[in-house]
């Protein structure tokens, strides 16, 4: 006899993950969640990419979102709800719960989608937990390479298990920039402008796509610093932690009309922050 039974929905097999990832870190601490997170979000990811992406676009064509984004989310969202329901959740792609316990963890489950729908493997999941704007912890995990970095309060940052050298104080001029800048900012004379007064002191300068995967560079000295204006949240709070927890700064600028995020060791960003506001 041909059995009638529907196979699951993705949504259906998303949430038999979360009770099966819960029963197994049901006595994780925060810090082991978060990196146990971004690990299991970004192999997921890479999993349904292979198996063909649904890609929708959202304010413009390199503005994509994918139904791995949006599972790896749900599962993200799902765990943290089951087993920190007190706290809060901002994800980028909806996710959302009110907290209750002063705590929000903030979820990018695919940072550099765009990259991530054309075949590059520089892209990542990350995932922070704040208080306020201050940054308890964040975690990214880059699948292609299978690194996980880890950082925040009272937790040096670390790429799989193994600190990080602490960042020590380097000049602009012998660092390379990691960076990004929309077409449509470099039509913007002040934007340009005060990026390219920046940028050009720099011994050299990278555009990769994805933000979180430039921070975590930065933290281990990989990249030199990182700019990039209008930063969302999600995009900004796991990269930051792990520039703080590994000795450097990241602060945000007003400059050319808007926002700007600047990460890297303390001596560089001071030097890229006088630029900003002179």
């Amino acid at each position: 006899m041909v059995s009638m039974t529907q196979p699951p929905s993705l949504n259906e097999m998303i949430d038999a993950l979360i009770k099966t990832f819960n029963v197994a870190h049901a006595q994780d601490s925060d810090a082991h969640l978060a990196q146990a997170l971004v690990y299991n979000a970004g192999r997921l990811a890479w999993r349904m990419r292979e198996q063909g992406l649904s890609v929708d676009y959202k304010t413009s064509i390199s503005d994509v979102v994918t139904d791995a984004d949006r599972a790896a989310e749900r599962f993200v969202a799902g765990v943290i709800t089951a087993s920190r329901p007190e706290d809060g959740i901002l994800g980028e792609e909806g996710a959302a719960a009110h907290s209750t316990s002063g705590r929000t963890w903030v979820i990018d489950p695919v940072d550099g989608t765009y990259n991530f729908t054309s075949g590059s493997d520089y892209w990542c999941s990350a995932l922070a937990l704040v208080a306020g704007e201050d940054v308890i912890l964040g975690a990214v995990h880059r699948p292609a390479m299978g690194y996980t970095w880890f950082g925040g309060h009272g937790f040096p940052t670390s790429r799989d298990g193994q600190d990080v050298a602490p960042l020590g104080d380097v000049p602009i001029e012998k660092v390379c920039l990691a960076t990004y800048l929309h077409p449509s900012s470099l039509q913007d004379p002040a934007i340009h402008a005060t990026w390219q007064k920046v940028a050009s002191q720099f011994a050299t300068v990278r555009m990769l796509g994805a933000g979180s995967v430039d921070l975590a560079s930065v933290a281990e000295g990989t990249w030199g610093a990182w700019m990039q204006h209008s930063v969302a949240d999600w995009d900004w709070f796991p990269g930051k932690a792990l520039v703080e927890a590994a000795g450097g700064s990241a602060i945000k600028v007003n400059s050319g009309g808007v926002e700007w995020s600047l990460a890297g060791n303390k001596q560089v960003v001071k030097q890229m922050e006088e630029l900003l506001r002179g």
